[in-house]
């Protein structure tokens, strides 16, 4: 599950959180996602924040959000609940939001179906989301931050361009063909990025700190959701 990239993760929260709202210190950050889980593949593994991965502990994989972040898991299918701790990144196939130890899926009565609709519930973690959390939101308000709230958070982490990449693919072809549908929906600024075991990204490029929020505010209306947002390297 392990995955080199810089993730915005301090406020990772802020570009996620749908349809949010505080309440008794309980924030739902998703009433609808597809949890997974990884056990035997990669138990003694380590994680991406460098513990070893164990399936008896109570952990979860997730793309963006900070690690240590304690989530509560709910399955919609039978309303069994439990709390993970994100100690790693995942998973990294679409549609997924979040991977479960085994442990934690036996705990939801996940392991036979192997995938599962859940809610997810952000109950502690970083401080910078016990403070987003604290502030809240009221049921029915807007579930996307202002731009100012961005711009406060990213000046606290030293950092004032961003990429934000829409889709990775393993041929230029693929990702040409991606780039040319988002140009069409009125997306701009596109570039290409290649790694160094030849996937092809398609992003948007180098955007100051005050258009970030705005920009992702539209590649939502647009049904651009799966987006990762990354400091921008010199």
């Amino acid at each position: 599950m392990k995955k080199s990239v810089l993730f915005l993760a301090v406020f990772a929260f802020a570009f996620l959180a749908r349809g949010a709202f505080a309440s008794n210190n309980i924030t739902l950050y998703k009433n609808s996602a597809v949890a997974s889980y990884y056990a035997d593949k990669y138990h003694g593994r380590k994680t991406s924040n460098g513990e070893i991965f164990n399936m008896y502990d109570l952990t979860a994989a997730h793309k963006t959000l900070p690690f240590n972040t304690k989530v509560k898991v709910t399955n919609l299918s039978n309303g069994k609940s439990v709390v993970v701790r994100i100690n790693d990144r995942g998973p990294f196939i679409k549609g997924r939001e979040i991977d479960l130890s085994k442990a934690a899926a036996v705990k939801i009565g996940m392991v036979k179906s192997g995938t599962a609709k859940v809610s997810l519930e952000i109950i502690g973690g970083p401080n910078a989301l016990a403070q987003n959390s604290s502030q809240g939101q009221k049921a029915g308000a807007s579930d996307v931050p202002s731009a100012s709230d961005f711009a406060k958070s990213a000046e606290a982490l030293n950092y004032d361009r961003w990429n934000i990449q829409l889709g990775a693919f393993s041929s230029r072809k693929n990702a040409s063909l991606f780039a040319a549908d988002a140009q069409a929906a009125g997306l701009k600024h596109l570039a290409y990025q290649t790694t160094k075991s030849g996937v092809v990204r398609v992003i948007i490029k180098d955007l100051p700190t005050e258009k970030v929020q705005p920009t992702l505010n539209a590649l939502e209306k647009k049904g651009y959701k799966d987006y990762l947002v990354r400091a921008r390297k010199e």
